[in-house]
This record gives C-alpha cells, sequence and structure tokens, in this order.
C-alpha cells in the first residue's frame, strides 16, 4: 500500500549521498521512494498473509469501518489511493454498486497485479499512479479514501492534499493507518509486537528489513491529533477521527467544502 514519487533515474538517492544503508533508513522508518516501491514489489506475495497473521484477521473490519466513513452511495465515483492488493476498494465497490465506479490506485504493479485478480468483471479499476501526482481532474471523485498507506507518503501533506483536490465539494477523505498508544499496558505489549513479532515474522518471510520498516514507520507517523492537523491544513473540514481496537487504530475523516 504504498504511493510516493520516485527519484529521477539514474541519479543517487539522498541515503546515497550520506552514506546511510537501506537497513539503517528502514530501521529510522524512511527508505528513499524507489527502495518504498521495490520492497512493495518484493513482499506483495505475501502482504495479504502477513496482515491477516499480524491483525488476527481484524484488518478486514477496519477496512470496512473506513468505506462506511466514506459515506459513498450506490452510483457514487470514489478513489482508493495507496490500494496495495486492493481490499479496501472492494470494500468501496460494494457501496457503490449498482452504477458506481472505483478506482485502485498504487505504484507498485506486483501489489496492483494481486488486486485485479480480486476483482474480476471489473468491479475496481486497479491502475498505477503517484499519489503526490494523481492523474485525474478536480472534484472527480465523490471520496477518497486511502488504507495503511499514509505513512508511506514522501510528503504526506502533499498526498493528502491531492486526495482533497480530486475529490468533489461535499464529498469526504478518509484515512485508515496505524497509531502508536502512549499508555500502558497497550504501548508495552505494542511495542513488544513491533520490536520482536513483526521482525520475526519478518524474517520467516524472507524480507526482515520490509519487516523492520512497517513498524518503524508507524512509530515516526503523527499522531491522531496531529493528523487531524494536517488534515485541516489540507483544506478538509468537520475533521474528526474515531480510534479502535484499543487506541492501535484510528480512522481519520473530513468533508471537502464548497470551493
Amino acid at each position: 500500500m504504498t504511493a510516493s514519487a520516485p527519484s529521477p533515474p539514474g541519479g543517487p538517492s539522498e541515503s546515497d549521498r550520506t552514506g546511510t544503508t537501506a537497513a539503517g533508513a528502514a530501521g529510522a522508518g524512511t527508505l528513499p521512494e524507489p527502495q518504498v516501491q521495490a520492497m512493495f514489489d518484493r513482499i506483495a506475495r505475501v502482504y495479504d498473509r502477513m496482515n491477516a497473521v499480524m491483525t488476527a484477521g481484524l484488518d478486514r473490519r477496519w477496512r470496512e469501518r473506513a468505506a462506511d466513513l466514506a459515506a459513498v452511495s450506490p452510483g457514487d465515483r470514489a478513489l482508493d489511493v495507496a490500494t496495495g492488493t486492493g481490499d479496501l476498494a472492494l470494500e468501496l465497490a460494494r457501496r457503490v454498486a449498482p452504477g458506481g465506479e472505483v478506482v485502485g490506485a498504487d505504484f507498485s504493479e506486483a501489489m496492483l497485479e494481486i488486486a485485479r485478480t480480486k476483482a474480476p468483471g471489473g468491479a475496481v479499476r486497479f491502475e498505477a499512479a503517484n499519489a503526490l501526482e494523481l492523474p485525474y481532474r478536480d472534484d472527480e471523485f465523490d471520496a477518497a479514501t486511502v488504507g495503511f498507506g499514509a505513512r508511506n507518503f514522501s510528503d504526506l501533506p502533499r498526498g493528502l492534499a491531492e486526495m482533497v483536490r480530486v475529490v468533489r465539494p461535499g464529498g469526504r477523505v478518509v484515512v485508515l493507518e496505524i497509531t502508536t498508544p502512549t499508555r500502558p499496558p497497550l504501548s508495552m505489549l505494542l511495542g513488544l509486537w513491533f520490536d520482536r513479532i513483526v521482525p520475526a515474522l519478518g524474517r520467516l518471510a524472507g524480507d526482515p528489513d520490509a519487516y523492520e520498516y512497517l513498524p518503524n514507520s508507524v512509530r515516526r507517523f503523527p499522531g491522531p491529533e496531529t493528523l487531524a492537523g494536517i488534515l485541516h491544513d489540507c483544506g478538509l473540514r468537520e475533521v474528526g477521527y474515531r480510534l479502535t481496537a484499543g487506541g492501535i487504530i484510528a480512522l481519520h475523516f473530513g468533508r471537502v467544502p464548497s470551493r
């Protein structure tokens, strides 16, 4: 579930110039955009299984709630940014049928290949796109969502502003993301999960760097109040959020005002 602007071909990345290793960047929860794209291409085949294991299967319910918050109706058009293997886009498709359309956009072609196998008959149009420069017109959609992908935007405000731009006045933007609880015992349990269990699962999956990057990208992501402020600054109004799963999951939402 990825989206970033690729670096110029053949040019050194910032990490190359500074001497930062890929493993070190992963440990900090940051990677140059081409490495993020390559990482999700590598883990695409195990992504759904790893999500199910790491969330005890609850990730599907969280996507259902995000789709509900998008408040789309039959006949509407919706966009799912950083769609990954397409599960949130498919939830939206169930709500806009009959007569509606859902586009799932991602910059990992390997992820999109899997997503397309889940939507025979064209229930969702999956296509490659850069979240920081969406190839869609202003006001083209009735809603836009991103599920577990916003923390991979190399420029978070820019990616969120692009989502706001392509949604019509009155439509909703929804962000589903993992957040870091600050109070024990859940903060301690999540720390143990991220520090020990998720990296171990990554080693079993054959990509330890990816599953070191993912939990650390959660740690550096803005907290719920800060993210709500960013969404407001990007132009949304009636911004709110709901925490679930003991405060581990945040669902943010806001409405696009009249322009």
